[in-house]
């Protein structure tokens, strides 16, 4: 029975790894088919709820135990237990340094305690694994406005809404900082 057993597996490896392959492509597909749905969307609600999957996909590494720990960091930086949360999101990118959902939250966190530099940082690797992350791209941008870089705010802005057009804040910052910037504000 074993010998059956190991030669049906020896048959039928081989026959899955292409499907596996596809299903895999299938997620990336998916997640690139959000995207697009996403800057073709004219509607700001469907665009919204696009978006909103888009995050829900980008916040799931696939690991119980990176999860876990993403939720628990979640947690602590909204009771304001900040060290808790750095620790707990070393810990998520240490398990996981190619889920760039753990490098956003701690670069989210970071832009909290003030610690631009830091969020800059984490932020870089975020858009390392994922040059869409409209999210923290909105961050990067609003780390530029805080530090005075209102042309730099500005471009990074316009780079969110090649990906996400109907993104309200950032169709709103960069009227507001294209006037400002050409001398048009009131």
């Amino acid at each position: 029975m074993r010998f059956f057993l190991l030669a049906l597996s020896m048959i039928l490896l081989p026959a899955t790894q292409p499907a596996m392959a596809d299903a895999a492509k299938a997620g990336t597909a998916s997640l690139d088919d959000l995207f697009q749905q996403l800057k073709r969307s004219g509607n700001e609600n469907a665009a919204g709820r696009i978006a909103r999957t888009i995050t829900d996909r980008l916040g799931d590494s696939g690991s119980a135990t990176v999860d876990f720990l993403l939720l628990k960091a979640n947690e602590a930086m909204a009771e304001s237990k900040n060290d808790v949360a750095l620790d707990l999101l070393d810990q998520v990118i240490m398990l996981d340094s190619d889920f760039a959902e753990g490098w956003n939250r701690r670069a989210t966190l970071h832009y909290k305690m003030r610690n631009f530099t830091k969020s800059v940082a984490d932020i870089n690797a975020v858009l390392e694994r994922e040059p869409r992350h409209f999210g923290a791209l909105s961050g990067l941008a609003a780390i530029f406005m805080a530090t005075g870089r209102e042309e730099s705010a500005l471009a990074v802005y316009e780079r969110v809404l090649v990906i996400y057009p109907m993104m309200r804040d950032a169709q709103r910052a960069v009227g507001t900082l294209a006037d400002k910037l050409t001398g048009d504000g009131i």
